[in-house]
């Protein structure tokens, strides 16, 4: 995959841990300037200190996604600090689901859409300013393979997912001939801290989901980072409007 490698930046939000913190250090070890930024102080400083002890260049911007001042403001800060943004990959999002949707409460489905939805959109928006100016880039979603057909259990997360597509897919077209590409990753259930502490709870969800894969295994934060890069790369090039799934083979079922 061939990046650019000279002074170029990437913005990452939720990258305090997880696919954040793995992408993060993935466009690090590239000789990316990074821009760590999440509400999660703690760690997203330890993302910053492992980049940094690895080498690289990082800088934490506290952010909460679903703020607009604090978005604009967080690309402008991105710009002033490393004097550019070249890529993006808005990943910030919750999931608090297990329950059918007739269960639902207000206030849940007020919190995913503004994170999920809002959030993405808000970021979109100031990063493609900041693109349109500088005469091109990358951004990528975070979707989910809940983002391409139905989450039992989980709809305001699905239906949140499926707004991140129409958001990526539209702004794919409106971008093409500005030379910003647009996608997504879609992965399916990755081995992160939200899943380990789900499988405490639930023991047996440890035996079972991995066979929801026919690879008979869940994927690796590191498999979702490498495929942002290869989104992010000029071996993509011209690939814009798509939602990448890292899933095992489950859609292919």
């Amino acid at each position: 995959m061939r990046m650019k490698l000279s002074g170029q930046v990437a913005l990452v939000t939720g990258a305090a841990r997880g696919i954040g913190r793995a992408t993060a250090q993935a466009f690090a070890k590239r000789g990316i300037k990074v821009v760590v930024a999440d509400i999660n102080a703690k760690g997203a400083e330890e993302t910053v200190q492992l980049i940094l002890d690895d080498g690289g260049s990082a800088t934490f911007i506290n952010c909460d996604v679903r703020d607009e001042e604090q978005v604009k403001q967080l690309i402008a800060s991105t710009v002033e600090i490393y004097g550019s943004l070249d890529y993006a990959f808005n990943n910030a999002g919750i999931e608090m689901e297990n329950q059918r949707l007739h269960q639902g409460s207000l206030q849940s489905f007020d919190m995913i859409m503004d994170v999920n939805v809002k959030g993405v959109w808000l970021c979109m928006k100031y990063q493609l300013q900041h693109m349109l100016e500088q005469g091109g880039g990358a951004i990528v979603n975070a979707a989910s393979v809940a983002g391409l057909g139905a989450a039992p259990k989980m709809s305001v997360y699905a239906a949140s997912k499926h707004a991140v597509m129409g958001l990526t897919r539209s702004a794919a077209i409106e971008y093409a001939r500005k030379n910003i590409r647009v996608n997504a990753v879609c992965p399916a259930v990755i081995d992160t801290d939200m899943y380990r502490r789900i499988a405490e709870v639930d023991p047996d969800l440890a035996q079972r989901v991995p066979n929801h894969h026919p690879m008979g295994r869940i994927g690796q934060v590191q498999e979702v980072a490498e495929t942002v890069m290869y989104l992010c790369s000029e071996g993509a090039g011209f690939t814009t409007g798509h939602g990448l799934t890292i899933d095992g083979g489950m859609t292919a079922i």
